[in-house]
């Protein structure tokens, strides 16, 4: 969670931004840590969505049953960020604001249409994700801020599925390409909703908008997803780095989004 201007930066525990500034990738005069503002960690049902605090730590979206009844999809997510330790002082907030490209949590905002809520000053104001993320390391959010909340829409349809795939180096290291799938069908197995992002190949991640529409009203086979999501990332420009080239991410994102959605379709297609 960040709102930094003049060298200030507010943190909420602070798993993200210090080994950064151990790196000497980020100098702050000062830092305000608000992760022991309890109003600020909760989960709780709010409406159609489900609204989490920015301070909760992020271990404990892992054994939460509102978030296992009401978001499969964060719920799968969360073993693959960082080791236990990791989130067990991790928080849902700082990884948000962190903006890190890789960030599964990040991921799933973006898949799942979530709104960010924040304070400037005496005033609320929300911002979707989609246009939360920026850059790398990069929010909207104003230089006086401080995220307070993230809701994530909640799929009432009786039928839902989920996928998540990520290539790595190690297992809870960084991805190089992640991507996310949630569909939901109706009882003649055709995809009724269907939202699929991708994290790590891009500056941010990215909801795949083009390939949602087109899985509705198939049944997703498999030469259908790779050639619908094959369209939407050959006009991407995916990140090249010592650990990745541009290539390889291409090619791993339309791999790994072509598994998660299988796996969404297979798992919702199973719902008794």
């Amino acid at each position: 969670m960040v709102a930094q201007g003049d060298d200030v930066r507010i943190i909420a525990g602070g798993q993200t931004l210090v080994p950064l500034m151990a790196m000497r990738l980020a100098r702050p005069r000062l830092l305000i840590d608000i992760v022991r503002i309890g109003e600020l960690a909760f989960i709780r049902r709010d409406g159609d969505a489900v609204a989490i605090g920015a301070t909760t730590r992020q271990c404990l979206l892992e054994r939460d049953p509102i978030i296992g009844a009401d978001l499969p999809l964060l719920a799968r997510v969360m073993p693959f960020i960082g080791h236990a330790p990791t989130r067990a002082r991790g928080t849902v907030g700082g990884s948000l604001a962190n903006a890190d490209p890789a960030a599964e949590i990040a991921l799933v905002a973006v898949t799942l249409g979530a709104t960010l809520c924040y304070r400037d000053g005496g005033a609320s104001a929300e911002v979707s994700a989609a246009e939360f993320f920026i850059g790398p390391m990069m929010t909207a959010l104003p230089t006086t801020a401080c995220l307070t909340a993230v809701r994530f829409p909640v799929w009432r349809e009786p039928r839902v599925g989920i996928g998540f795939h990520e290539v790595n180096a190690r297992r809870s290291d960084f991805a190089f390409a992640a991507a996310a799938a949630q569909l939901a069908l109706d009882e003649n197995g055709i995809c009724r909703r269907a939202a699929v992002g991708i994290g790590a190949v891009t500056t941010v991640p990215l909801r795949l908008e083009g390939v949602g529409e087109a899985l509705v009203g198939t049944r997703c086979d498999a030469p259908l997803v790779h050639e619908v999501v094959t369209e939407a990332l050959s006009g991407i420009e995916p990140l090249a780095d010592l650990h990745a080239s541009a290539a390889y991410r291409r090619r791993a994102a339309i791999s790994l989004a072509g598994r998660a959605i299988t796996d969404a379709y297979e798992a919702a297609v199973n719902v008794n």
